[in-house]
């Protein structure tokens, strides 16, 4: 009798400094099947290694790895994480957990490989456009501000990850100076990350309340950000319309938002469309559909007809980047790549 073979298995993460979302994959005649997953809080751990030794435990028969990770790449050994103090090791957890093939990737770029696994549900359009093939672009909020280029080659695109999300915010119009003045007082160097993230609204939020100029803050929104995600609570008191500078803060936000993805898609050429993916996205859908968005978006001056052919979709699926670091891995398997 034939000795049976053990099942292959695939290890995908999606490294982030709020959660890590891991998860476990098999490989069938139909694709990447998920086991299991588990998503942490990636602030109670001191590392990475420790948070793999909590998902995978004793069993470690994997045959590829990749792990997606929100921070560039410098190094094909060591990478750092911009929102967490993580150095992380390669060889070291490969080496730890017997992976025969590990990849590490930038976060985006997991999100990018992700999108051709995604349904047609898992979009939200903000513009149908007029998709051409050509580059296309990803921009993504949430603890921090993402990007990653989709550069096409005739055959099928390359994603190339970015780190503009750390460009210098470049404001609209008076008000937008005005944050500016704000924040480098404060920070010095004012990145579109320091806007377009979670911290970054609540930094709105207190330019427009040290303003004076829109009211005071209630006691009860104190109370609320206090005891809850302050981001949340000023998003959400926005969305139900009972604070002034709360629902101007989530103008702002998605105004330079929009801003922000259209400077991209000009400074890719992304003809093929652009995605909005994050965590923050999703859960500001009744916003991002006000218009205020793709106004900003569209207004690039003799550009503003050019833009208006560039598809536009959030992505609503929050396992993209968990399902595109997946797919790396099955890639780099197939390959018999040590990336």
């Amino acid at each position: 009798m034939a000795k049976r073979t053990k099942p292959l298995r695939i290890l995908a993460g999606d490294i982030g400094g709020t959660k890590t979302l891991l998860g476990l994959f098999s490989i069938s005649k139909k694709g990447l099947c998920l086991i299991s997953e588990k998503t942490f809080a990636s602030e109670e751990y001191k590392n990475l290694e420790d948070i793999l030794a909590d998902f995978i435990g004793i069993d470690r028969d994997i045959s590829s790895a990749c792990l997606a990770i929100a921070g560039p790449l410098v190094s094909p050994i060591i990478s750092r994480t911009t929102n967490l103090p993580w150095i992380i090791h390669k060889t070291s957890i490969q080496k730890n957990f017997s992976l025969p093939i590990l990849s590490i990737v930038n976060d985006l770029v997991a999100n990018a490989y992700g999108i051709s696994l995604l349904e047609k549900s898992d979009f939200a359009i903000l513009n149908k456009g007029i998709p051409k093939k050509g580059n296309g672009a990803l921009i993504s909020a949430g603890t921090g501000l993402g990007m990653a280029m989709l550069c096409w080659n005739d055959k099928g695109h390359i994603f190339s990850p970015s780190e503009g999300g750390h460009a210098e915010f470049g404001p609209g119009n008076s008000l937008e100076i005005e944050l500016l003045r704000y924040l480098s007082e404060k920070f010095g160097h004012v990145s579109y990350e320091r806007i377009l993230s979670g911290a970054g609204i609540v930094n709105i939020y207190n330019f427009l309340k040290h303003s004076g100029k829109f009211g005071a803050e209630p006691k009860w929104l104190s109370e609320k950000m206090c005891n809850g995600n302050p981001a949340s609570a000023i998003a959400s008191t926005a969305c139900l319309k009972k604070n002034r500078i709360c629902s101007m803060a989530m103008d702002m936000f998605a105004s330079i938002y929009g801003a922000a993805a259209g400077n991209l898609a000009l400074q890719s050429m992304a003809v093929n469309g652009i995605y909005i993916g994050g965590g923050i996205a999703p859960k500001m859908i009744w916003k991002l559909n006000d218009g205020s968005f793709m106004t900003s978006f569209t207004n690039k001056g003799r550009f503003s007809q050019f833009m208006t052919r560039i598809p536009v979709k959030v992505i609503l699926n929050d396992r993209a980047a968990l399902m595109g670091a997946a797919l790396y891995a099955l890639h780099s398997l197939e390959k018999g790549c040590f990336i």
